[in-house]
């Protein structure tokens, strides 16, 4: 009897959102194809598991995809993982699995997160029907053809852009689409999640420099107006500060700038939030 190919979904950041049914996967497989072996080295030495590993990414999946189908028809079970998130949403792996497939391979999905269902489900945008685009391409032809696809498919979109590219990739899709709204999500999950939504315009005057890809959300081709998120309250703030400062390592500074980028708003905003709490607590005793 042939092995299990288990597609495996890992935390798109905070570890602890990996499930239950995930790790024991991980620990019972012979061998787990990993498209980062280091990346998934932290993941492994968090919950103690011992399995061996191998890398499976882009530059060797060909040449690794014969070799794991081997083991797989003797009967060892292997784990495929990517670097964060669902396996194949633009990550190596299908070729492992259409071979698999093909070879009368048992493939199981092990489902978890995923950031673009993630960005997709705080976007506040229709999500009964949405379409999703990878990674713009770099390339002038190519790139072209997938604006025009983007364009002539409309509605609720999802694509993924790197940081160093994620203005200029806002500025085209203004100027094809109009100031149309987005949602841009960043560190999903993280210490320094960034959310920030509006226009196409304003966007990009509050977009961060900071390192991290993007998963962007549009509404292309129709008036979507996104709806009034009220701003946090002093109780709110003072309790995620709490939180931040207590499990999230940072110093109380980092913690107030962290809950400014989260939120939209002026450090000095925040820190005051936070002091009249603390004042309003005390008065109380």
């Amino acid at each position: 009897m042939p092995g299990t190919l288990f597609v495996v979904a890992t935390p798109i950041g905070n570890l602890e959102d990996i499930t239950a049914r995930a790790l024991g996967v991980l620990r019972e497989v012979a061998v787990i194809a990993a498209e980062d072996t280091r990346r998934t080295a932290r993941l492994l030495a968090r919950y103690a598991i011992t399995t061996p590993t191998t890398s499976l990414h882009e530059h060797n999946e060909g040449q690794k995809s014969s070799a794991l189908i081997a083991r797989l028809e003797r009967g060892d079970a292997v784990a495929l993982v990517s670097d964060a998130g669902t396996p194949t949403i633009s990550d190596p792996g299908q070729q492992l699995i259409r071979q698999s497939i093909e070879a009368g391979i048992p493939v199981e999905p092990i489902p978890g997160p995923s950031a673009l269902l993630a960005a997709l489900s705080v976007s506040g945008m229709p999500c009964d029907t949405f379409s999703f685009f990878g990674f713009p391409p770099t390339r002038s032809k190519a790139r072209k053809e997938w604006f025009d696809r983007l364009l002539m498919v409309g509605g609720t979109v999802i694509f993924f852009e790197a940081p160093h590219r994620i203005r200029e990739t806002l500025a085209h899709l203004q100027r094809l689409a109009g100031d149309c709204p987005v949602v841009l999500c960043r560190e999903m999950t993280k210490t320094h999640q960034e959310l920030v939504r509006g226009p196409i315009s304003d966007a990009i005057k509050r977009l961060s420099a900071s390192r991290g890809e993007f998963t962007v959300v549009a509404s292309i081709g129709h008036k979507t107006e996104l709806p009034v998120i009220a701003p946090p309250s002093d109780a709110e703030l003072a309790s995620e500060f709490g939180e931040t400062t207590k499990y999230g390592g940072l110093s109380r500074r980092q913690a107030v700038n962290a809950l400014a980028r989260r939120h939209d708003m002026p450090p000095n905003e925040v820190y005051r939030a936070i002091e009249r709490a603390k004042k309003l607590v005390n008065r109380q005793k």
